[in-house]
């Protein structure tokens, strides 16, 4: 193998653990009402569990409202059911027999405070899946060296490169987790 391929194959891990990071911070509160704050609600619809946006459409109208509109108004009071039963959300949704209203409670201090923990969480899991791929990344190096497929000049250029993306993806997730910090604790 050589090391551009090597090379490649770490930046693509590395992006997708930054693709995952900025897809788990739409899920984190941050006291305005998102339609992102839904994702991972399964709605058992048809004999079936169903992503939510697979069977309504979810809006914003308001910053402390959601709107869930289900594509068949049959669906309302399972979606409903859903949110409810989601105890990580915490929502009491209200069905008026045509869509589901969502009031978002406003953000206490503390609920302020633990969002910043499970952000801060969600940063170094992101850390973790890019010092694994560099880790990887070196392994695969020191091997193709031993099979003498690349030399060690090679794989050192390697290594400074691999060291860099992940320097340079820290820095991008850091500043993302910073924005998203000052998000959470804004009143």
């Amino acid at each position: 193998m050589n090391p551009s391929q090597l090379a490649s194959e770490a930046k693509s891990k590395i992006d997708s653990a930054t693709e995952h990071f900025k897809a788990e911070l739409g899920k984190i509160r941050t006291g305005r009402a998102h339609p992102a704050m839904l994702d991972g609600v399964t709605v058992e619809v048809y004999g079936q569990q169903m992503p939510l946006k697979a069977v309504a459409g979810t809006i914003a109208p308001e910053a402390q409202l959601l709107q869930i509109t289900p594509f068949d108004p049959d669906n309302l009071k399972a979606i409903a059911d859903a949110i409810r039963a989601n105890e990580s959300l915490g929502l009491n949704p209200v069905d008026d027999g045509r869509v589901v209203r969502i009031q978002i409670p406003p953000l206490t201090t503390e609920s302020r405070a633990a969002m910043v923990k499970v952000l801060n969480q969600k940063v170094e899991e992101c850390f973790i899946s890019a010092r694994n791929a560099r880790h990887e990344a070196f392994r695969k190096a020191e091997e193709a060296e031993k099979a003498k497929q690349i030399g060690q000049d090679e794989r050192q250029r390697l290594e400074k490169q691999v060291d860099e993306l992940v320097a340079t993806q820290k820095t991008a997730v850091e500043g993302l987790a910073k924005t998203k910090e000052q998000e959470i604790m804004t009143v």
